[in-house]
């Protein structure tokens, strides 16, 4: 009988082991390291060719993280972009990724870093949802569905029909 005992207790250790294993496996391994606030998609009307996406990154992480890509059935290319200042004049330029450095956050929004949607298969109006999947270079993924939204400071032309 104490030999059946210590079996069942002996048995009954390894299982609990071997599920706090499991657990502490699985939470390591799903931990997300970036989290994503406030995404959008800029609204334009049918014509457009292009528009842009914006959001925060939150890398919660201590190692630096960068957005090095990103892909959605919206356009026929997406490529990461920045404004920047060359001979007086405010100048989109593709950058080949957006660093989020360690336990911080960056910002994306219009007239600096954003992830732009170019040659749009239809036009974006408010209201619309956009599938939106970020890339990131440690191989991490964040698939998003984007609210589009109108970006301040611009005039949207109503859709007529």
């Amino acid at each position: 009988m104490e030999l059946s005992m210590n079996y069942l207790a002996l048995n009954f250790f390894r299982i609990t082991l071997t599920f706090l294993a499991f657990i502490t496996i699985s939470t390591n391994s799903y931990a997300v390291s970036i989290s994503v606030k406030h995404p959008y998609a800029r609204a334009v009307p049918e014509g457009q060719p292009n528009s842009a996406s914006f959001m925060v990154l939150i890398n919660n992480t201590n190692n630096d993280r960068a957005l090095v890509n990103a892909k959605s059935n919206v356009s026929n290319f997406i490529e990461l972009h920045t404004h920047r200042k060359e001979d007086g004049m405010m100048r989109m330029r593709r950058v080949k990724q957006i660093d989020i450095k360690a336990n911080s956050k960056t910002v994306l929004k219009p007239g600096g870093l954003h992830v732009m949607f170019i040659g749009l298969k239809h036009g974006l109006n408010i209201g619309d949802k956009v599938p939106l999947e970020l890339i990131f270079d440690n191989g991490e993924t964040i698939k998003l569905t984007i609210p589009v939204k109108i970006v301040k400071g611009m005039k949207h032309r109503k859709k007529h029909q």
